[in-house]
């Protein structure tokens, strides 16, 4: 592959301002700090005929918040039916069930092969990028990463069967979907409550596990320091912050969780998949497995007697109706629908729709993201004039990923050299190493009081990933099977690079920077390009995906204002 010598050079640049952006771009970043928002340059074509509700640029940036990447296709249907309409029928979609696949097999030892442990992971994957439930999808990506059940253990068949409940859920009440990950085999098995037991004459071997009593209250739900309906911290005389619950009440949490097991299949009582992946956990028939004893979480009393799905659901309704909740899950929804850094007052017109979606319930989540999604601070930067320093978020490794090749029309993933599939090793979905997630919420930018989650997956090995992507996926995999095999569209960023400069800048514009590329990047990728077609060894295909590599790995796309 012919390189032009400034290339080098220009990376090394590239690499610098990426590093150095991570810490301030949402404030004040963009393109090298050359062009501001307010300098975008529009693709030709761009101007808004009367029939269309939304601008190009607006349904672009809309498709970056809701789905997993723009396409043409998606910014027609968008600019048609406007973003209500849009999410109204989204939430009327089906969800798209993940099938069994080879993780189903009766007694067996779960194989060490990539095909089964990766095919979870993979069919959603292939899913993602043609079908048309996105927001759905965006959704239970956004919910996976703060409700963690982490794919890393376990078996595929619960991986599975833990996916399908998410999406099932995902646009329900965020009661039920926490009642039904309680008693989820995968997350039992994940945060050991299916092993949570009282100690007892009867059951001397038996102890009490606190890790999915803890999780439920500092992870899923209320958090560990009080807040405020604007998510503000609330603050003790002497101006620390003050704790919302304590040791105590994470040991009475754990006794009102005791005795969930998972059910066995009788005709495979020994094999992996006997072990009830796919059905829900129910209560130990034993009663020494159970705490039956009077127990308080948080002031409320559980009578003395109670059966276990009734501590449940009392433990649920506790968890989702404190004042906490509204705004912890309010902020971590919009930090990863929209921004990192939402205002409190962003974040206090979530809650409310949280504590009440206009018919008196609660934690309405169909209603929640609908108001995340079309709120004004959403919404402001639609028109780049109107956008504030402070919008945004970084696109996370995996966002950038599928925006990559759902951008080239790829129709699946690609297949590795070994046939495996490749699923992307820097930001492995649905695979963080703990229940903390890929990032804490509270991560804040160096140097800096703006939250940036996102940004402790952003370093040089992500941006050298970044840069060579592309030519990495599309060529040093398996040649031009994967991409024939992937259904991509690369001729059609072949084609432009073989007509010129401007033609493939105008189609990269449009297809990932929303048709408004900033001038210093054009100017950047039409140097480069003469010189390729200088040197007297061009190859137009090869060539456009190197320059889409370099464009994509730039500020300008990594971060979505």
């Amino acid at each position: 592959m012919w390189v032009p010598k400034n290339l080098g050079p220009l990376y090394r640049s590239l690499l610098a301002i990426g590093l150095v952006c991570g810490t301030v771009v949402l404030q004040s970043c963009s393109d090298g700090g050359e062009a501001s928002s307010s300098k975008l340059v529009a693709s030709s074509g761009q101007i808004t005929p009367a029939a269309y509700k939304v601008s190009y640029y607006a349904a672009a940036r809309f498709a970056d918040q809701a789905t997993f990447g723009a396409t043409p296709k998606l910014i027609e249907e968008i600019r048609t039916k406007g973003f209500e309409q849009w999410i109204d029928e989204q939430f009327a979609l089906p969800y798209t069930k993940i099938p069994e696949g080879p993780t189903k097999v009766r007694n067996r030892a779960i194989p060490a092969v990539p095909e089964v442990w990766n095919f979870p992971i993979a069919t959603w994957m292939n899913q993602t990028l043609t079908e048309p439930d996105q927001l759905r999808r965006r959704t239970v990506w956004s919910i996976s990463n703060f409700l963690v059940a982490s794919l890393s253990t376990g078996d595929p068949f619960g991986h599975v069967a833990w996916l399908n409940l998410l999406h099932q859920h995902s646009f329900g009440s965020y009661r039920e979907l926490l009642t039904q990950a309680s008693i989820s085999p995968h997350m039992g098995f994940f945060l050991n409550n299916d092993q949570n037991r009282p100690k007892s004459a009867e059951c001397p071997h038996c102890a009490p596990n606190e890790n999915f009593a803890r999780e439920l209250m500092q992870l899923f739900s209320v958090g560990v320091v009080k807040l405020n309906l604007d998510g503000t911290l609330q603050r003790d005389a002497r101006g620390r912050a003050v704790e919302t619950y304590s040791q105590t009440d994470v040991e009475e949490l754990a006794r009102v969780l005791t005795g969930w097991t998972r059910t066995y299949d009788p005709a495979d009582p020994n094999g992996n998949n006997g072990t009830g992946w796919d059905t829900p956990m129910v209560p130990s028939k034993w009663a020494p497995e159970r705490d039956s004893g009077q127990k308080k979480v948080l002031g409320r009393t559980f009578a003395a007697g109670q059966a276990a799905p009734k501590d449940l659901d009392d433990a649920i309704d506790l968890l989702v109706a404190h004042p906490n909740t509204a705004p912890f899950i309010s902020t971590r929804l919009i930090q990863h629908l929209v921004k990192s850094n939402p205002s409190p007052e962003y974040v206090s017109r979530i809650a409310r729709v949280f504590q009440d979606n206009g018919r008196g319930e609660l934690g309405d989540l169909k209603a929640v993201v609908k108001a995340i999604l079309l709120d004004s601070e959403a919404r402001r930067g639609d028109d780049p004039a109107r956008a504030q320093t402070m919008d945004g978020k970084f696109r996370e490794p995996f966002l950038q990923h599928m925006a990559f090749v759902r951008g080239i029309g790829c129709q699946r993933n690609f297949k590795q050299s070994d046939g495996g599939e490749f699923i992307p090793y820097r930001q492995r979905p649905f695979g963080p190493g703990s229940v903390f997630g890929f990032y804490a919420p509270t991560d804040r930018a160096p140097g800096s009081n703006l939250l940036a989650p996102e940004q402790k997956l952003l370093n040089a090995n992500e941006f050298v990933g970044r840069y060579g992507d592309p030519n990495y996926l599309l060529s040093g995999i398996s040649g031009t099977n994967a991409q024939v095999a992937a259904g991509c569209n690369l001729a059609e960023f072949s084609n432009a690079m073989a007509q010129s400069s401007t033609a493939y800048i105008e189609l990269v514009s449009a297809r990932y920077f929303r048709g408004a590329m900033p001038p210093s990047l054009r100017s950047t990728l039409d140097q480069l390009n003469a010189e390729a077609r200088g040197s007297g060894n061009f190859d137009a295909g090869n060539w456009s995906m190197v320059m889409l590599g370099f464009a994509l790995a730039t500020p300008s796309f990594g971060v979505m204002k």
